[in-house]
């Protein structure tokens, strides 16, 4: 039985600020410090960090304009308080950014569309699916895996993270799955928006994880429980219970966050062990062992280029270097077992990384060099993130 909560949530920016409680306009600037402009990247400012105890009545504006940004305001735990605030910037290259947080009504607020999007799904047995205005996911619930365990046709046993390819910036989750009630298999043909010809099974997908161990990987079975976090214009984060796995008790609990305009969703896995892990190891499927592969260890980041139908998807991984062991190719005769395999340090309760594909009907890539720029980029941005300080407050 899948247990079901629902508390807000949101992530992460270098933040340095200090004013008082009783101003009304604070100011701040967003530090770029790479050479690339920086767009559609979601800093955060929580309500320690403002001073401020009722975000709902704040939003964000550029200093030079005055225009109202789009924020999300998030309560992290679940007890009614808003947390955090976010918004997402525009910075030229090695430049700053002047932007203004001032009181407004609730009216005077900028209107946007939940592109950031994630439900749990029980008209298609559970699966959980989740989204963006540039790609979706999915991955798999208990009902599905019992479906398989007693031999009822529909079922799937899989902890991989599935791929859904998207040519519109709009949501589809929901339109794509009542197609999928009115006719079985419609999201697995192209009508004009997408569709889902990515085959899991019992691999990792796009970024699930396992224990390797000898020449095989240990790996848990479905989820067991979810918890919507948040949902909204710029980020949705939900987490995903998962049953003790393998020889060494393995208990996991994936956090994961999608922000508006990014490949990549990130993965926060805590884990707890009964017994010493060798490793923990992140999966990109090869699908029949075809494609090609990127694996670059100096920036932590590897990828797969492949030809779906007539067209082709890169998938990638991009975590920290200093986590990685080592990454490589492995090809069997096993079906779903060829994979790219990443494998991490065992010692440690929390592994982070971020995991994403871009398509080429999708508009975000042409070529496999269009890919590892993407890559390369998006792992510079993750390791450079923007800095955000204070300026001298103002009173409104």
């Amino acid at each position: 039985m899948v247990v079901k909560t629902s508390i807000r949530l949101v992530a992460v920016a270098i933040i340095l600020f200090n004013c008082s409680q009783n101003e009304h306009t604070k100011t701040i600037t967003v530090k770029n410090t790479l050479d690339m402009e920086r767009t559609f990247e979601t800093v955060e400012l929580s309500k320690d960090f403002l001073k401020i105890d009722d975000l709902s009545s704040i939003s964000i504006q550029d200093s030079d304009t005055k225009k109202l940004l789009v924020t999300q305001t998030i309560d992290y735990d679940g007890d009614g308080v808003l947390d955090v605030i976010l918004f997402q910037p525009q910075v030229e290259a090695n430049s700053e950014k002047v932007y203004e947080i001032v009181k407004i009504q609730e009216s005077e607020r900028p209107k946007a569309d939940t592109l950031c999007y994630s439900r749990f799904v029980p008209e298609r047995t559970d699966d959980y699916t989740w989204e963006n205005n540039r790609v979706a996911f999915r991955t798999y619930g208990p009902t599905a895996q019992k479906m398989i365990e007693d031999n009822i046709p529909g079922g799937t046993l899989s902890s991989g993270i599935d791929l859904w390819l998207k040519k519109v910036d709009y949501s589809i989750i929901d339109k794509w799955y009542a197609g999928n009630v009115k006719k079985s298999g419609y999201y697995h043909i192209d009508h004009g928006e997408g569709y889902d010809p990515y085959h899991v099974g019992k691999s990792r997908g796009t970024g699930g994880i396992g224990v390797w161990k000898g020449d095989t990987l240990l790996t848990s079975k479905n989820f067991t429980a979810y918890r919507t976090i948040a949902i909204g214009p710029l980020r949705t984060v939900f987490e995903l219970d998962y049953e003790p796995w393998s020889e060494y008790g393995i208990k996991e609990t994936k956090r994961i966050s999608l922000d508006l305009g990014s490949n990549f969703s990130k993965f926060e896995i805590s884990l707890v062990a009964e017994n010493p892990v060798p490793n923990y190891t992140i999966g990109i499927t090869l699908h029949d062992g075809k494609g090609d592969i990127i694996l670059n260890d100096k920036d932590g980041y590897y990828g797969h280029w492949e030809a779906i139908d007539n067209s082709f998807v890169g998938e990638g991984i991009i975590l920290d270097p200093q986590q990685v062991q080592q990454a490589f190719d492995f090809r069997t005769s096993t079906p779903d077992q060829s994979q790219l395999l990443i494998i991490t340090e065992p010692n440690q309760t929390k592994l982070t990384y971020y995991a994403g594909f871009a398509w080429t009907k999708g508009g975000d890539v042409t070529t496999k060099e269009n890919w590892i720029q993407m890559l390369d980029k998006e792992s510079k941005k993750i390791n450079n993130p923007l800095q955000v300080r204070s300026l001298n407050g103002t009173n409104s």
